[in-house]
């Protein structure tokens, strides 16, 4: 698979989004702000969100909703590359965003959940009902890690549930076709999950000791990162370590591309057939393009 580069010079970019007149919105972790990137590569910005934009993505009311890890890492220089390093003494949690394109108002929709305060919000999806699942990635600490989290939530404010606690390091998260199954990447195993929804916005009870259903591990050391969906059911990771995104079947059977860059973080599919991809190659700064092999899944709200 051949991979245009589209733009460069991006501080940890991540979170792109497929925007109707042709532009990819994304975040810049390093940077905290949103980022246009336009077709010709030109970019400007969005907004400054401070802390650390993580995953976005437009929701039912044509705003973009930001998972905010609230500056959850130290950032290294290794060998040119930019590596996420161990969180620093200041961060004291994260947030879900709203950024109102038409009025520029940057929001916090929310900080806690039942007087819990988020750690470390990384990832976002909306379903049909117009309802958020998100993963809190957790955190590093002096002592050891802080467990991430998958949760539910209503756009307005009103509503935020804990549905799944005590994970490892839950990062991207994705829903089939039929929005009966909620997919979630943990970085640390190289592991994606299946988590089997019971109604609108609540998971149904776990099947023994495992919190989900274990789609596939990958073998050797690979962490995982975000993704997305394609039509057909397939869900892309981006890769970290065997840079790039690896492909996984509902069978478990796997299929990798590789892209430039040892820390991919993202994907997402737009394009009138979704057939182009948008790919996040994060240590270097870069967002690439290429023709995907397969349509993704048309999310269900977009700007």
């Amino acid at each position: 698979m051949e991979f245009e580069l589209v733009a460069d010079g991006l501080e940890f970019p991540e979170g792109p989004i497929a925007m109707n007149d042709g532009s990819v919105i994304l975040t810049e972790i390093k940077g905290r702000r949103l980022t246009r990137v336009k077709p010709d590569g030109t970019k400007e910005l969005v907004v400054d969100t401070g802390g650390g934009p993580n995953g976005a993505a437009v929701g039912p009311d044509g705003a973009i909703y930001i998972t905010n890890n609230g500056g959850s890492f130290e950032w290294l220089d290794t060998g040119g590359l930019t590596i996420p390093g161990p969180t620093p003494p200041s961060h004291t949690g994260g947030m879900i965003q709203r950024f109102d394109l038409k009025t520029g108002a940057l929001t916090t929709v929310y900080d806690s959940c039942d007087g819990k305060r988020l750690i470390g919000p990384n990832d976002l999806v909306f379903d049909k009902a117009g309802g958020m699942w998100f993963t809190d990635h957790g955190c590093s600490t002096p002592e050891g890690k802080k467990y991430g989290a998958v949760y539910y939530a209503k756009v307005d404010g009103s509503h935020i549930s804990r549905q799944r606690d005590h994970l490892i390091s839950p990062n991207g998260v994705g829903l089939s076709p039929d929005e009966a199954v909620v997919y979630v990447a943990d970085t640390s195993l190289g592991r994606l999950w299946a988590f089997d929804v019971a109604s609108v916005g609540v998971l149904g009870p776990p099947d023994g000791f495992a919190p989900g259903r274990v789609i596939c591990n990958l073998p050797g050391y690979q962490l995982l990162d975000s993704l997305a969906v394609e039509a057909d059911g397939r869900v892309c990771v981006a890769t970290i370590i065997n840079g790039g995104i690896t492909a996984f079947a509902l069978d478990g059977t796997t299929e990798h591309f590789a892209v430039p860059d040892l820390v991919v973080t993202n994907i997402c599919f737009g394009g009138d057939d979704m057939m182009t991809a948008w790919v996040t190659a994060s240590s270097t700064g870069k967002l690439f393009k290429a023709r995907w092999p397969r349509p993704g899944l048309k999310l269900n709200f977009n700007a």
